[in-house]
């Protein structure tokens, strides 16, 4: 049995990991947490999340949750991750983190503490997103330099960073495939007289509004032709599924820095 700690508990997304962990074989809610100070402090994770108690509270105390708990799942922002972090890495135990917004610097420190355990780090844990994935790249490869590459990225109202961590990941893979960087090609913003487009760009939008859960679009525009590869998600629970999957798989691994594509086994 894997028991589990959920960071976010009170959360939309920690709720869905939550029932998700209840409906699965082979694992247990041990822990969940929250900052301190959240008016969800000492309540039963369970019936925060909508299907009654699970005799687990919610905590602040990530030392004394980690302590008795397998893998650490945590979708909640850099900050928060990395401070946690230094608490599982310290304990030696292992991590299935689906936070976004990491700043190059913020990736580096994850990827030092993930020398000493198991971490998997995906911007997006849906089986759809990361075959999404391989046939970006795929598809950049086979069309090369001929096409032009746009993606649009569209989430809900509350989402804080822009572009959405998937479709960062969805701009470096088409770079990388290309030969290109996306630090160096990518483009975020369009306004007034800019000039004809050039043919290294690769073009991230964003747009956000309502409570979509997240699409992704990537265009490969040829000269009267294009091709269009695209995921819609319409449930958070492609996510909460993947994460609890990335957990169990986590059973057993060496130190290093995963991905989704590790645990669907698309490499």
């Amino acid at each position: 049995m894997v028991k589990i700690a959920v960071t976010g508990a009170a959360g939309r997304m920690g709720g869905r990991i939550i029932s998700i962990i209840s409906e699965t074989e082979g694992v247990e809610l041990a822990g969940a947490l929250e900052h301190e100070g959240n008016a969800a402090i000492g309540k039963d994770a369970g019936e925060l999340a909508g299907i009654g108690k699970l005799g687990v509270k919610v905590s602040s105390d990530a030392e004394a949750v980690m302590n008795a708990v397998d893998v650490l799942i945590d979708f909640t922002f850099p900050e928060v991750t990395l401070s946690i972090m230094k608490v599982v890495a310290g304990l030696g135990k292992a991590a299935v983190i689906g936070s976004t917004g990491f700043t190059e610097s913020e990736r580096s420190e994850l990827e030092q503490m993930s020398a000493g355990i198991p971490v998997v780090f995906a911007p997006n844990m849906s089986m759809g997103v990361n075959v999404l994935f391989k046939l970006v790249s795929e598809a950049a490869r086979a069309l090369g330099d001929d096409f032009d590459i746009e993606m649009v990225e569209t989430h809900h109202r509350m989402k804080k960073d822009a572009p959405s961590g998937t479709a960062m990941k969805l701009a470096e893979l088409a770079a990388e495939a290309v030969g290109r960087k996306i630090a160096d090609v990518g483009v975020y913003e369009r306004h007034g007289m800019i000039g004809a487009r050039s043919s290294d760009e690769i073009g991230v939008q964003t747009l956000r509004g309502g409570d979509v859960v997240g699409d992704h679009t990537v265009y490969f525009y040829g000269m009267g032709e294009r091709v269009e590869l695209t995921h819609r998600a319409t449930s958070r629970d492609t996510f909460a599924s993947g994460s609890v999957k990335a957990a169990l798989w986590l059973k057993g691994k060496g130190p290093g820095l995963y991905n989704m594509q590790d645990v669907l086994g698309l490499k």
